[in-house]
């Protein structure tokens, strides 16, 4: 089946030969772009979608976010807004509610999320474990979230549980043992919380290179809680990304605008270790910012996510961290939208998504709006009028 999408006031394509077009349409047919052109030459299809001239934007690819979990920490939250400081410390809460919840609660909750976020326009979604930390719930929350979408993240390394508070290393083991063995079938990805509280260095790098060996894919938390070896860590075992990014010194930006390589996709932009932003994050534990600016003036590629997650960030719109972005990380809001975009596709090591142009998947959003302008301009309006899943209408 092919639909044709025309009337589009502002087309936004993440694609260098097109750049922000107007007055087109594009057709999709079995779920891929077909067609790019003129409103005014546009073949027919078997369905016509018309935009009204509205803007029509890729799907955003929301490239970090925990979803398998139980319960809520709303009252971790208002104690933040009085004053508390954030540590991380509140995970092991969530953990608890994550291992006694039924796998059809945990299902349930997820589905939800996902569900929220594709209303939002998120098309494209990571999905991380970490609420478990113990073999069997580590291994069911990865099987869940293997239901939902095929960016899945190993985060057995998330904290240290409580069972194991004095004896970390003991915990590294059976994280990069029995663990790893049992989630390996349902992940794409590993992931290690380099951090204050959570794993140090050495530990983070056992922890990935024993993913590495597994054929895993390579994330790393880094840098949220205040300046550490995240980022380093990250550049030096090659990972996708490196997310938060929220304490940076000049090294860390440096390091990062090393590994930049020329993008190899249709999409303007470099890759490398990508520096993935989460405001979110910042708004909800009254953080400060990172400095968005900074990166990309270096030429690091930067994505944005939501983080979605109970205790420090529970938003699933991404539309939102495009607002904040844009008002507190010093993005222009075109910048803004590329980094939920082709960002978060460079995130995830994806050139099927992130952009429009023929051939990538089509997954596109169109605006109750004329412009993605609106998206920042006017933040907290549901301005996503319709989304497109693999040229599906959803």
């Amino acid at each position: 089946m092919s639909v044709l999408i025309t009337d589009i006031g502002e087309l936004f394509t993440n694609d260098h030969s097109l750049g922000i077009r107007h007055d087109m349409a594009v057709v999709a047919e079995d779920g891929l772009i077909a067609w790019i052109g003129p409103a005014s030459s546009a073949p027919a299809a078997d369905t016509v979608l018309n935009a009204d001239g509205a803007a029509v934007l890729p799907g955003f690819v929301d490239s970090h976010a925990h979803l398998i979990f139980a319960g809520d920490r709303a009252p971790e939250f208002a104690a933040r807004m009085a004053g508390e400081s954030y540590t991380g410390g509140g995970i092991r809460t969530t953990v608890g509610a994550t291992r006694a919840a039924s796998d059809d609660e945990l299902r349930r909750n997820a589905r939800r999320l996902v569900g929220e976020a594709l209303r939002q326009g998120t098309t494209t979604i990571e999905i991380k474990s970490g609420y478990g930390l113990n073999v069997a719930d580590e291994a069911r929350s990865l099987r869940i979230a293997a239901e939902f979408t095929s960016e899945t993240t190993f985060l057995g390394a998330h904290v240290v549980p409580a069972e194991y508070r004095d004896d970390p290393w003991a915990y590294v083991a059976l994280v990069t043992g029995p663990m790893l063995n049992a989630a390996r079938p349902y992940a794409r990805w590993i992931d290690v919380f380099c951090e204050r509280g959570a794993f140090d260095a050495d530990q983070a790098r056992t922890v990935l290179a024993a993913g590495q060996a597994a054929g895993l894919g390579l994330r790393v938390h880094g840098n949220q809680l205040g300046p550490g070896p995240g980022v380093a860590l990250a550049v030096e075992m090659g990972a996708a990304s490196v997310d938060h990014c929220t304490h940076l010194t000049g090294d860390d930006v440096d390091a990062l605008a090393s590994t930049v390589i020329d993008c190899m996709c249709h999409c303007d932009g470099a890759s490398g270790t990508v520096a993935t932003l989460l405001p979110g994050a910042e708004f909800s534990t009254r953080s400060p910012y990172p400095d968005a600016r900074r990166l990309l003036g270096a030429g690091v590629t930067v994505a944005l996510a939501t983080d979605c997650n109970p205790g420090s960030s529970y938003t699933s719109s991404m539309p939102f961290c495009i607002a904040l972005a844009v008002r507190d990380m010093g993005l222009t809001p075109s910048e803004a939208v590329t980094a939920a975009t082709a960002g978060g596709a460079h995130a995830l090591r994806r050139t099927d998504i992130g952009r429009i142009s023929v051939g990538a998947r089509a997954d596109l959003i169109v605006l109750d709006a004329p412009s993605h302008l609106h998206l920042a301009y006017r933040p907290g309006v549901p301005l996503i009028r319709t989304v497109l899943h693999d040229g599906v209408p959803q």
